[in-house]
């Protein structure tokens, strides 16, 4: 495996990240979003939020460089600005198991 240097671009880009994730519905959003593109107001029903404060938040991710509306008629669908955002937040997820071993059992996860 192959370490890269961490320039001031590279620690940069960690901290975009780290301010997406530090929000519980930004979280959550990038999380739906992990196995394909959405409509905002889908992803605004599935999290229990309003279409004003899921905008809110895609407009913060979108600067962050994490996701990218792609236009589909008079709508717009919102998806991971690249791919490799699903397998990293996938590890994260595992992460979780480590953080948390008791949330995720044989049956399910409770976290």
């Amino acid at each position: 495996m192959v370490t890269l240097a961490a320039s001031p671009t590279h620690t940069a880009a960690v901290a975009r990240l780290g301010h997406a994730l530090s929000d519980s519905t930004r979280a959550a959003i990038l999380l739906a979003l992990r196995a394909a593109p959405a409509y905002p107001s889908d992803i605004a029903d599935e999290l229990g939020v309003s279409r004003q404060l899921l905008s809110n938040h895609l407009a913060c991710l979108r600067a962050c460089g994490l996701v990218e509306s792609v236009q589909d008629g008079r709508r717009s669908r919102y998806a991971l600005a690249d791919p490799h955002l699903a397998t990293a937040l996938d590890e994260l997820m595992r992460i979780t198991l480590i953080v948390d071993p008791d949330c995720c059992d044989g049956e399910g996860c409770s976290c």
